[in-house]
């Protein structure tokens, strides 16, 4: 099953957990300091905010599976579309260790299709995107490094 994850770049992280925790009904699932993340299941979202000094708006957007199969299917359709892709496998990014594939819309965009192996204790950086308008903390064109 596929999941939808939006990560948001937020100016006040304590702010925005009150208002997301009282959007979604619900805690976050994760917290730290820059961070923080609901795995919702109405909607099915992996939704996530970061404080690391990138501008306030939309990081970057994905799609979350549960298995390594099921990423391996998304990446061939992002192939097959002639996608620009950039593989990584063992990720370090925001508090997980991922195998994931990254591209970029039309609109400049990132979207990572990402399987998450295991939780970490550092928010981690990604690997830089084949474009100069992709810029995300906890995705490609970063400058964030590891804590």
């Amino acid at each position: 099953m596929k999941r939808f994850h939006i990560h948001l770049a937020v100016d006040d992280l304590q702010r925005n957990i009150a208002f997301y925790s009282a959007l979604f009904q619900a805690e976050p699932s994760v917290v730290h300091d820059d961070y923080a993340k609901w795995m919702l299941d109405d909607p099915r979202i992996n939704f996530a905010i970061s404080n690391r000094g990138r501008a306030a708006g939309v990081d970057h957007l994905g799609i979350q599976v549960e298995s390594e199969q099921a990423l391996t299917e998304i990446q061939q359709v992002l192939q097959q579309a002639a996608l620009p892709v950039i593989e990584q496998k063992q990720a370090a990014c925001c508090y997980a260790e991922s195998d994931k594939y990254w591209t970029v819309d039309p609109q400049g965009i990132p979207w990572e299709a990402f399987h998450s192996l295991k939780s970490i204790p550092i928010f981690g950086k990604d690997a830089d995107l084949p474009t100069d308008s992709a810029a995300s903390c906890c995705g490609p064109s970063s400058n964030c490094s590891p804590i």
